[in-house]
């Protein structure tokens, strides 16, 4: 979100989705990006490269802006269709 990582506003879904994943999991790294694809995909990348498990939130994919779904699927290597309705 390019507002939540400015500050501008706080970000409400990232604290939530890392409290439930810290019941889960031992280490959990959260990090905020621009609505950038490149710094999106690059966040991704990096984190699957020492994660068993990267999840994605926010990017309804609505507004212009909103490149989340296109950069997360830039660097898939498998899609699991109908995964996230079971989440």
């Amino acid at each position: 979100s390019d507002r939540a990582s400015q500050g501008i506003y706080e970000d409400a879904t990232g604290p939530a989705v890392e409290g439930v994943m810290r019941g889960h999991c031992a280490t959990v790294k959260r990090l905020l990006v621009p609505d950038e694809q490149a710094q999106i995909q690059d966040a991704i990348a990096d984190l699957a490269s020492k994660c068993s498990l990267v999840l994605t939130c926010g990017g309804t994919g609505f507004s212009q802006r909103d490149v989340t779904p296109e950069a997360t699927r830039a660097v898939l290597e498998r899609e699991a269709p109908g995964l996230i309705d079971v989440v």
